[in-house]
């Protein structure tokens, strides 16, 4: 992990649990799932949004402004509106996306629930997702959300991550280590 990538994911932690603490008190744990899932959409379809929190070259005042407009226009909730404006004030907008990270683990956990981060090379069918799914709760003992991306640079099987653990069966993997067996070998 870089540097830099430390020192937001641990902003980002610090951010996160007061966030997480404020709702819980207030009994505005829904609230925040549902704000949490709403910017995770916004940053993913929007390039301009993605700018405005990362780009030095807007100002403290431009991108508060604009990320109040956001939050209002969004109907976010206060303490969300609260967390990005002063995310904003300290120009800290650039760990929006390991803030909503942290919050996504810590909303699962609230539930009793684990997310899985599932590398397949094609899309999974509802029914394989499901099948998944219940084989990982079986190992992990906990409701398993599968977190799916699609790769298709793996050629085929699944790479899955759930806390720690990784079980990568993939095609590209397994041509790797036959590769570095022959070099081995010859």
């Amino acid at each position: 992990m870089s540097e830099t990538a430390g020192i937001s994911t641990g902003i980002a932690q610090r951010y996160a649990t007061a966030v997480f603490d404020i709702a819980k008190e207030g009994k505005a744990i829904k609230a925040l799932e549902s704000d949490v899932a709403a910017l995770e959409g916004a940053m993913a379809e929007s390039a301009d949004l993605r700018t405005l929190l990362t780009s030095p070259l807007y100002s403290r005042d431009e991108q508060s402004g604009a990320i109040g407009e956001i939050a209002k226009k969004m109907e976010l909730s206060d303490t969300t509106r609260n967390v990005l404006s002063l995310l904003a004030s300290k120009r800290r907008l650039f760990v929006m996306p390991q803030l909503l990270a942290v919050l996504q683990d810590m909303l699962a956990d609230e539930r009793g629930e684990v997310t899985a981060e599932v590398t397949t090379a094609k899309k999974l069918t509802k029914a394989q997702a499901d099948k998944l799914a219940e084989t990982l709760k079986a190992q992990v003992g906990k409701s398993i959300t599968i977190k799916e991306t699609v790769d298709e640079s793996i050629i085929g099987g699944l790479i899955v991550k759930v806390g720690s653990k990784m079980i990568d069966t993939s095609i590209a993997s397994k041509l790797n280590a036959l590769q570095n067996t022959m070099k081995e070998v010859g």
